[in-house]
């Protein structure tokens, strides 16, 4: 079976856009993959982070895969930092990774331009972390969204390389983007992808909301000009929703349009409000079940899980580059 890999970050709250852009698909996948998740707590410390904050965040995240449907058995859950492989093998590609290669990412560029003389080297490395994390575990799939695929690229390059100069040592991880959802777009700004770091928190649902705060968030969002409510790309605001709705109820785009039929914008903001409620409800009272006696043997198999994947892979890594075996 082949496999796949990806992670999120343990900071902020988790959105609506990042379980239907990201959670949702993996959900999905992990019955056709062999399926590893993990906590990328290494990436978040990229940026300045409050220790306790991302402590609670790291165990809030773990909790919500879990509600959302993935874990064991038919999928490994484990916290990036609990796998030492990772930074190991990130130095490793640094030696290869090229300076203008890094220079080129467009995240980095973009978040540079706004902190300047602040910018740490971990933000600069971040994408040779990323190429660390899917190689370890000889990954076939990335499930991505359309802002890391650059990312998976230089990972590619990276794998490519090194099995160029040193032997057959990773597999080349392919892309998997969604074709609906990939990309869900800010309530208050259609323009930007739904952040956690949005400045407006209007502009995103997060997946512990309360329904009060749901309902106040729909209501507020942004709509374009006109009347009629369908599918358009030419307005992004209302097609933003009803992409939203579409993928809340499971609809069809024409099963979507009929029910909106001769109806204004305040019935499609109420109906999204309604159905994101019931939708997310399950979701939310698991994760107030889950105990953390539940959550620590989950996280404590992933890890072993992963350890010995991780193992395998930098053993033969270290081999090639003959950093083992020297001492007789």
């Amino acid at each position: 079976m082949k496999r796949i890999f990806s992670g999120a970050q343990p900071t902020g709250n988790v959105h609506l856009g990042n379980y239907l852009g990201a959670l949702r698909n993996w959900v999905a996948l992990q019955h056709e993959y062999e399926s590893i998740f993990c906590i990328v707590n290494l990436h978040a410390i990229t940026l300045p982070q409050d220790p306790k904050s991302l402590a609670e965040k790291t165990r809030e995240l773990a909790r919500i895969y879990l509600a959302v449907g993935l874990g064991p058995p038919v999928s490994t859950i484990f916290i990036q930092s609990d796998v030492a492989e990772h930074a190991e093998l990130t130095w490793i590609l640094n030696c290869s990774a090229r300076l203008a290669e890094l220079e080129r990412m467009t995240q980095f560029k973009e978040k540079a331009r706004k902190q300047r003389e602040n910018v740490g080297v971990g933000l600069f490395d971040y994408p040779v972390l990323m190429a660390a994390d899917i190689l370890l575990y000889q990954t076939d799939l990335v499930p991505v969204g359309e802002d890391q695929k650059q990312h998976l690229e230089l990972t590619r390059d990276l794998a490519i390389r090194f099995n160029r100069d040193f032997g057959g040592t990773f597999r080349i991880p392919e892309p998997y983007i969604p074709k609906v959802g990939a990309r869900i777009m800010s309530l208050s700004d259609p323009s930007k992808k739904m952040s956690k770091s949005d400045d407006d928190p209007n502009g995103c649902v997060m997946l512990l909301d309360d329904a009060e705060t749901i309902r106040r968030k729909f209501k507020r969002a942004v709509t374009d000009s006109g009347t009629e409510i369908r599918f358009d790309e030419s307005r992004p605001a209302i097609n933003n929703l009803l992409t939203i709705y579409r993928l809340m109820t499971g609809k069809e785009p024409l099963e979507v349009e009929e029910h909106f039929s001769g109806k204004g914008y305040s019935q499609l903001k109420q109906d999204l409000a309604e159905v994101t409620i019931e939708f997310l409800k399950p979701i939310q009272e698991r994760v107030r079940g889950i105990s953390d006696e539940e959550l620590d043997g989950v996280l404590a198999g992933g890890c072993e899980h992963a350890r010995i994947l991780a193992g395998d892979t930098l053993k033969n890594v270290m081999g090639r580059l003959g950093l083992v075996g020297a001492v007789r």
